[in-house]
């Protein structure tokens, strides 16, 4: 009996041991979070990958994340992550998907398949549209047109990158679980660069996350997309 309460002790001991060590983990994460973004902004796949640079030695000063980058027609580009790394610009464009995933990276729409076949939904291309907030950024911040940018589709969720082909170069599609492996094949594939300007550059960038605190132009920005969309005006 005497043995059997030993045990029970130990056992509990070990249980609150694992519980300190998880929540001291916890508020570790939370606090370094806080040096890029708010613990409530953006999706928990966001913050997760943003944890996941910061660990491996990305600079806090160097990740800007939700950025709503204003156009000159008055909209905005919603971008989910920018980071100013040694080798160039990189912008991530994250994903939470399940299923088996379809697409060709000249394509304007790509595939996602759920149960077994049963179910398929279309989705536009994940490519284009990283593409694009980098057309945005070289349009917008002419302060990194002298610059190499590299395009990082993460894809979060229990899904797989069934079929997929034709990926431009400086572009890289990666589940979460390998992006560190990516980041640092861009680092040793490519040649340091020199930012010039590059107080003004975080400017810019500092300015484009601040929209995205804005009520305002976040209602604006979600307007523009539906009515890009057009759901409103399809009639089945």
């Amino acid at each position: 009996m005497l043995l059997l309460q030993e045990i029970l002790w130990i056992f509990l001991g070990v249980v609150i041991v694992i519980a300190f060590i998880y929540g001291l983990g916890k508020v570790r994460n939370r606090r370094l979070l806080k040096t890029v973004t708010s613990s409530k902004r953006g999706t928990k796949s966001e913050r997760d990958l943003i944890l996941k640079l910061l660990k491996h030695g990305i600079s806090s000063e160097n990740i800007f994340h939700d950025l709503y980058l204003e156009k000159r027609n008055g909209g905005f580009s919603q971008i989910d992550l920018v980071v100013l790394a040694s080798v160039g610009v990189v912008v991530f464009e994250v994903k939470d998907f399940s299923g088996w995933i379809y697409g060709n990276g000249n394509h304007s729409y790509w595939t996602k398949v759920m149960a077994y076949g049963k179910n398929k939904y279309r989705f536009y291309n994940p490519i284009k549209q990283n593409s694009k907030h980098i057309q945005d950024l070289r349009s917008q911040i002419g302060y990194l047109n002298h610059l190499p940018f590299y395009s990082v589709v993460v894809f979060y969720g229990d899904c797989v990158l069934k079929e997929v082909d034709f990926i431009p170069k400086e572009t890289y599609l990666v589940k979460q679980k390998r992006l560190l492996e990516v980041m640092t094949l861009i680092d040793k594939e490519n040649a340091p660069v020199f930012y010039k300007n590059k107080i003004e550059t975080i400017g810019a960038l500092r300015k484009a996350v601040l929209n995205g605190e804005n009520m305002k132009i976040q209602k604006q920005h979600i307007e523009n997309v539906n009515d890009l969309l057009g759901k409103d005006r399809i009639f089945d």
